[in-house]
């Protein structure tokens, strides 16, 4: 996850842009944030906290941010514990004196040999984020160009990686050579600078407009008045995490030329072509799931209703980062319609069944408040391996799917009937060709994975 952001203008409030953009982006990461601003003089300044952007950013710490090219973080961690050293953008000291900062989405899977490699070296690291890896390694292997650095020190890096970089003159992007996380870039009105973003609807908010994705192994510089490409490597496989399109993503984004909400409508359709069910109303487990129920209640023609109230207070319950809080959001995130359940067969739609923690106390939820029967549909396959690649699924243990049969989850869950989207149907849904990431669907990983041992040789607090 994490949601990466960057800006650079003629005349705007680099800070308070960032800030917006930075709000957009609130659902890839809630543990902190920060932003960084290049000012008139050449001078970087920066501020960043735990918690979400509006507690971390004050009018007067915006205040204090002044200049016209920044870049932005929201972090939601991986690799590396959620404490404020591990918060971003991480600066970056150069050997001439110079300074950088970066901002980094994704997980590397050989950080722990970096790590050693680069304290072998001398090299004292501070945090226990992978990012502060790259940072490092940036440092060590500079030659006076970050671009040419950045191609050289790139074989080094196995995994997923977006990164934004701020620079005295501009702003970097770069992309793995898999293209596993999303990152895009457009241009602010009247051609007076660029955006660069994880997602589309960051752009949207700063009233930009989308230019493209970066490509797979592309570098993108942005200056006020050009945009440079550098690919240092295209000769990898098309691979962006299919998650992004089942849960990660904002519907409002436009990712690889499809817009999301419609891609998860579609889902819905072909779950009830594929998984038929003769129900009263079909209901969504909010927000995420809203779009594929609506796909759902189109193709069956039986009526959507909202079941479920969500809390607007609460954040997404999966990518908290602990069990309990997890257990704890679930309670306080979602309340019952009794109105719309009683008596009713049901057919529940959610976007993924990860854990399966949640999803057995909604349907307990629905069942106390009088549904007659419980259908629960999924709009994806089950997840039956981990992600290495910037989700918090480390280990199989974690995943029901890999441990119990689709029968032996639906007893478990209590409900009545469980289908899942077919994988093919999945794809099917993107009109898009079939180069995704699906290792957390088939166990496939289209970069290099740990071997044995699946936390031993990822650095984790």
């Amino acid at each position: 996850m994490c949601g990466v952001f960057g800006i650079i203008g003629k005349d705007c409030e680099a800070g308070k842009l960032t800030y917006f953009g930075l709000y957009a982006l609130q659902h890839r990461g809630q543990e902190s944030a920060g932003i960084a601003v290049l000012d008139e003089k050449g001078i970087i300044h920066y501020h960043k906290g735990m918690g979400l952007v509006p507690q971390v950013f004050t009018e007067n710490i915006l205040q204090g941010l002044p200049g016209n090219t920044a870049i932005g973080h929201v972090r939601y961690s991986t690799t590396g514990a959620s404490q404020i050293k591990n918060a971003q953008p991480i600066n970056v000291r150069l050997p001439d004196d110079s300074t950088a900062m970066l901002a980094h989405n994704g997980n590397l899977v050989n950080t722990a040999e970096l790590r050693a490699e680069l304290e072998e070296n001398g090299v004292s690291l501070q945090m226990s984020s992978d990012s502060e890896i790259i940072a490092a390694l940036l440092t060590k292997h500079y030659n006076g160009d970050l671009v040419r650095t950045l191609t050289e020190i790139a074989p080094k890096l196995k995994g997923a990686f977006s990164l934004v970089l701020l620079t005295k003159n501009k702003i970097i992007g770069m992309r793995d050579p898999h293209g596993i996380r999303p990152l895009c870039f457009g241009r602010l009105a009247n051609n007076n600078g660029y955006v660069i973003a994880s997602e589309s609807c960051a752009l949207d908010i700063t009233g930009a407009t989308l230019e493209r994705e970066v490509h797979k192994g592309e570098i993108v510089t942005l200056e006020i008045d050009e945009v440079k490409s550098f690919i240092y490597d295209g000769m990898k496989t098309d691979a962006l995490c299919i998650f992004e399109f089942v849960y990660f993503a904002r519907p409002d984004s436009i990712i690889n030329g499809r817009n999301v909400y419609k891609v998860r409508e579609k889902f819905g359709e072909l779950l009830f072509r594929e998984h038929p069910v003769d129900a009263d109303v079909v209901i969504p487990v909010p927000d995420s799931g809203m779009p594929a129920a609506i796909g759902f209640a189109k193709s069956s023609g039986i009526p959507y209703e909202a079941g479920l109230i969500k809390n607007r207070y609460v954040g997404r319950t999966f990518i908290n980062p602990s069990q309990i809080m997890r257990e704890i959001g679930v309670r306080l995130k979602l309340n019952p319609l009794p109105e719309v359940l009683a008596g009713r067969k049901v057919v529940l739609i959610d976007d993924s069944i990860v854990r399966g923690t949640t999803s057995a106390k909604l349907v307990k939820l629905l069942r106390d408040n009088g549904a007659k029967e419980i259908h629960f549909r999924v709009s994806c396959p089950p997840s039956v391996s981990p992600c290495y690649y910037g989700i918090d699924t480390a280990t199989k243990s974690q995943l029901i799917a890999a441990n119990y049969s689709v029968e032996e989850i639906r007893r478990k869950l209590d409900a009545d009937s469980l289908g899942y989207l077919s994988q093919d149907a999945m794809l099917e849904a993107t009109k898009l060709p079939p180069k995704f990431c699906l290792g957390c669907f088939n166990g496939c990983y289209p970069a290099d994975v740990p071997q044995g041992d699946e936390l031993g040789l990822i650095y984790k607090d």
